[in-house]
């Protein structure tokens, strides 16, 4: 079956840096784009940042540009998230999510598979 492992997170300062990794299993790879969301507590799930099959073409929220970059890596099946000036308010669950098709998918509703999620907690 699919599956989608996420790793990385953990407790880091305001102002540092972290880089979440998310392994995927059962399925071909390249042929669907991935993404990565995140849930603070009491609030909704919101879209960060995805990528397309080929690592050509991304996407990001705006709160995050400039600050996150996203990759893949489709030899090791594994796409990342480069997380850097990290902010209290980005402590949440982050969620890696794949998405069948050639495109970039910023909705929630786009994507046919997901990870368990990683905690970042970012300290003050």
């Amino acid at each position: 079956q699919v599956q989608l492992v996420e790793s990385g997170g953990g407790l880091v300062q305001a102002g540092g840096s972290l880089r979440l990794s998310c392994a995927a299993s059962g399925l071909v790879f390249i042929r669907y784009g991935l993404g990565w969301f995140r849930q603070a507590p009491g609030k909704e799930r919101e879209f960060v940042a995805a990528i397309n099959w080929s690592g050509g073409s991304t996407n990001y929220a705006d709160s995050v540009k400039g600050r996150f970059t996203i990759s893949r890596d489709n030899a090791k099946r594994t796409v990342y998230l480069q997380m850097s000036s990290l902010k209290p308010e980005e402590t949440a669950v982050y969620y890696c999510a794949a998405a069948l098709g050639s495109g970039t998918y910023v909705r929630e509703s786009q994507y046919d598979y997901w990870g368990q999620g990683t905690q970042v907690t970012v300290s003050s």
